[in-house]
């Protein structure tokens, strides 16, 4: 009795059945789930790109009207212009003293360039910060009596708000004016109020009229775009500062 070999479903008795494809199978499964978590990260981003569209103008304009504390000025015992970009603040501190909020003026000299002391043993007059600020004053009529340049140099905020209050407690000042560009007025009234803390000085915070600095379109500037970055960044530090500070004392 012969036996008949078994046929398989398309297959011709005596051949080989055909060898497995080669490419894996995907399940539809799979698929599916990566098309739409494609799909997904797309519609994400739209959402980010038009949420960014909306809203990125408004918040923005926010971080720029932060870094800006202004007061309403009022008569005070003392006008401090602070270093750095002399011709704004220093126009704006002579106007000051010319409207007489203040009888006085205060202005600390900045650390000297290197090379200086070189220019001066060869007899070489090269005018410092202070001094371009001095002829500025002089121009608008203020008599150098008027001035106050402490002796030591300062290279910071810090070191400005410390030299202030050795002066307050010298001369017995209680009211200041700070003047200064807007996006350091934040970061000088808060470091000032630390400082003088204990002189309690009342601290009044003009921002100079003659920056061009516009809360609501600083990100449009180069220069300002640069100048609010960095001026989170030492705010940051300023503030982690004046914590070690309270958690010292």
């Amino acid at each position: 009795m012969f036996l008949r070999p078994k046929k398989t479903d398309g297959q011709i008795p005596g051949q080989e059945p055909p060898s497995p494809t080669k490419d894996p199978i995907e399940p539809e499964g799979i698929r599916v789930t990566r098309i739409s978590w494609i799909k997904g990260i797309l519609f994400l981003l739209v959402l980010i790109y038009f949420s960014l569209a909306l809203f990125s103008g408004p918040f923005l304009a926010f971080l720029g009207r932060y870094l800006v504390v202004a007061h309403e000025p009022q008569v005070s015992d003392l006008i401090v212009c602070l270093a750095g970009k002399n011709v704004e603040r220093g126009i704006a501190a002579a106007e000051a003293y010319q409207k007489g909020l203040a009888p006085k003026i205060l202005a600390c000299r900045e650390q000297s360039p290197d090379g200086l002391n070189h220019l001066k043993e060869k007899g070489f007059h090269y005018p410092e910060k202070i001094d371009l600020l001095k002829d500025l004053f002089k121009e608008y009529g203020i008599p150098e009596s008027a001035l106050l340049v402490p002796g030591k140099t300062v290279e910071n905020t810090f070191e400005e708000a410390e030299a202030v209050r050795q002066v307050v407690r010298e001369l017995g000042f209680q009211s200041l004016i700070l003047i200064t560009s807007p996006t350091h007025s934040r970061r000088a009234w808060m470091t000032f109020k630390k400082v003088l803390e204990e002189e309690r000085v009342r601290i009044l915070v003009v921002p100079t009229p003659y920056s061009r600095y516009d809360p609501a379109t600083w990100w449009n500037s180069k220069r300002y775009l640069k100048e609010v970055f960095f001026e989170y960044e030492k705010l940051l530090y300023y503030a982690l500062h004046l914590l070690r500070s309270n958690s010292k004392s």
